[in-house]
């Protein structure tokens, strides 16, 4: 299996999305942004928080590809931006562990 970093930095979406996510993720609130996306109560750490957030947006992006009604462009790219946000976290956090 790969490792979180690498299943993030392999992920092909379209440019446009991309870069909105990239823009918001700047402001990213974990406590705001994930509590929304995965719902209140205790929040997952950065790990697990990123595995079920990789899951939700490949559901996404395949509604996506078969140009499923369901679609929605703003929950993609909330799920995206949230990606993003955690990713930094896990990034720091595991950076800051080997310190």
């Amino acid at each position: 299996m790969q490792d979180l970093m690498t299943m993030i930095t392999t992920l092909r979406r379209p440019r446009m999305l991309t870069r909105a996510a990239k823009f918001w993720a700047q402001d990213y609130n974990r406590d705001r942004h994930l509590q929304r996306i995965l719902g209140y109560g205790s929040l997952p750490g950065s790990g697990q928080a990123l595995l079920r957030l990789i899951e939700m947006e490949k559901e996404v992006n395949a509604q996506r590809k078969d140009d499923d009604a369901a679609y929605s462009l703003v929950r993609h790219l909330d799920l995206l931006i949230a990606l993003l946000g955690e990713a930094q976290l896990y990034q720091a956090s595991r950076a800051h562990a080997f310190q």
